[in-house]
């Protein structure tokens, strides 16, 4: 990071067709990591993994959580997937969370400088939080907030989520990039994770190529569960819910960063869905532990 802030994040960013293999994690900020936790484990995403970016996942409405999120990121040169967390449990606590983003967004003069794009999330079209037309009106109105700043904004989501929504083409239209969860295990069809690639695209990036009008896309909520939890059970009788085809998943998308890269729009980026069994049972690459399950070192270019 420079010593003095540029006067503008306008030739900040590298292209996005730079960014067509893995790059970096979700986090789950529930918790409400300390400072000290989260410079620690930014360091370790950014230069033992090669990561270039966190997504954010859950909530954490500590005040001043997200400037300890941009200090962390800042000094640890990450960019963050910003979040506003609708949860599970209703309400309208996620409008309290949207304002104190926003303002800290522009309160902040490093927040711009790592705040690569804001989600609305997770999932609020497959939860049935708000409807299309209101979701897609959120995202407009947040993105004229942003405008300043030159911050992006979408959603993430399944393309279930959509599918089911009538295809919700005002959400697609209004978003500047498109965050997609992939999750195979809960398909109908899942096996191994060795046999996912035809639900991957034929299912899943198909139709986000078909509907999402070139723009650029990420795999952000990505992964498959080493273990099954009372929220993590399959559709299939045949998916297989253990740290090898977690493993087999992962290097599944490795082996396919050409592919990725080649996708219109600039590729397609994957973040690893989660950096840790305690954020969410199953999904890490380290175990509640703290050890890796598995060797992980996906390229970031190809």
């Amino acid at each position: 990071m420079p010593p003095v802030l540029p006067p503008d994040d306008t030739l900040w960013w590298c292209d996005p067709s730079t960014e067509y293999a893995f790059v970096g994690f979700s986090y789950e900020v529930t918790a409400c990591q300390s400072l000290e936790t989260l410079h620690r484990e930014f360091a370790d995403i950014r230069y033992h993994f090669d990561s270039r970016y966190v997504r954010l996942y859950g909530a954490c409405d500590r005040d001043g959580f997200y400037d300890d999120i941009v200090d962390a990121a800042w000094a640890n040169t990450l960019g963050v997937h910003a979040l506003i967390w609708f949860g599970f449990t209703g309400g309208d606590i996620w409008e309290t969370r949207r304002d104190t983003l926003l303002a800290t967004l522009h309160a902040n003069p490093r927040a711009k400088f790592v705040t690569r794009g804001v989600q609305f999330g997770s999932e609020p079209l497959y939860d049935n939080v708000l409807p299309h037309q209101v979701l897609a009106e959120q995202v407009l109105l947040a993105k004229a907030n942003l405008s300043s700043l030159g911050i992006p904004v979408t959603v993430s989501e399944l393309a279930y989520g959509y599918q089911e929504r009538g295809g919700a083409q005002d959400v697609l239209d209004a978003v500047d990039f498109i965050n997609i969860h992939m999750l195979p295990f809960f398909d109908q069809d899942a096996s191994t994770a060795n046999a996912s690639w035809p639900i991957v695209v034929d299912k899943n990036l198909d139709w986000f190529i078909e509907h999402g009008d070139g723009k650029k896309m990420y795999f952000d909520e990505n992964g498959w569960p080493s273990v099954t939890s009372p929220n993590v059970q399959p559709n299939s009788p045949y998916a297989v819910a253990n740290i090898p085809n977690e493993h087999a998943y992962f290097e599944l998308l490795d082996s396919k960063c050409e592919f990725l890269k080649a996708v219109e729009g600039g590729g397609v980026g994957w973040f690893a869905h989660i950096y840790s069994d305690n954020m969410e049972p199953g999904y890490g690459i380290y175990n509640t532990s703290g050890h890796p399950k598995f060797p992980f070192h996906p390229r970031t270019e190809c």
